[in-house]
């Protein structure tokens, strides 16, 4: 029977954004065939280089990986968007090395999972939902360079992609302008069970799923 383990950060682990409700684990086990399990290995605010700890929860019979981790990097990289700058091509050289660096991190945690031989699957960072329009349309913007790097990484990889842009898109789906509710934790979970059944891992090819 297949045991799927989610790995990353709050966007998985979000029960404590839905108090009441049901988190993204339980969404997932809920919907899960008999005999399937589900474990929880995100933690809230865990960003890329956390990773590797949070193999530590990857229980041995564990049959697929699912990585969610990025916004919390993005997050940690606000600041850039305060600063002055002189010309444009300044900015975008700031903006270059923090995708440079962001891609070396998460391109280690791929490799890493991908050393313990079990079908993977990733997902990219959702835009945010933020009320203010000026505010939504810039981080959109910005996440776009983690999402790229995400995306590169998993088509070198071969590896199948959630595209959760495309997965939470409506407001009823957050908890809050960056983490999920109960509506946006169900559509994910439905997600990752899809992907699961329906994604030939033996293919040597990418696929994205929303």
């Amino acid at each position: 029977m297949n045991h799927i383990v989610l790995l990353g950060d709050s966007i998985f682990d979000n029960a404590s954004y839905v108090p009441g409700g049901l988190p993204v684990i339980s969404h997932l086990r809920a919907m899960l065939p008999p005999g399937w399990q589900a474990t929880l290995a995100a933690v809230d605010g865990s960003v890329t280089t956390c990773i590797p700890d949070q193999l530590n929860d990857v229980p041995g019979a564990a049959t697929h990986l699912v990585l969610s981790v990025g916004g919390n990097d993005g997050l940690r990289e606000l600041d850039v968007l305060r600063r002055s700058v002189r010309t444009v091509a300044e900015a975008v050289d700031r903006l270059a090395e923090i995708r440079l660096n962001f891609e070396r991190n998460y391109s280690s945690a791929l490799d890493i999972l991908i050393s313990r031989g079990k079908p993977l699957a990733v997902c990219t960072i959702y835009d945010p939902c933020y009320p203010e329009p000026n505010t939504q349309r810039l981080l959109c913007t910005a996440l776009n360079i983690f999402n790229d790097c995400i995306l590169r990484e998993a088509f070198i990889r071969r590896l199948p992609v959630i595209d959760l842009r495309l997965v939470c898109t409506e407001a009823i789906d957050y908890a809050n302008p960056i983490e999920p509710g109960v509506s946006g934790g169900r559509k994910i979970a439905a997600a990752i069970l899809n992907l699961i059944q329906t994604h030939n891992f033996a293919s040597p090819k990418s696929a994205i799923y929303t």
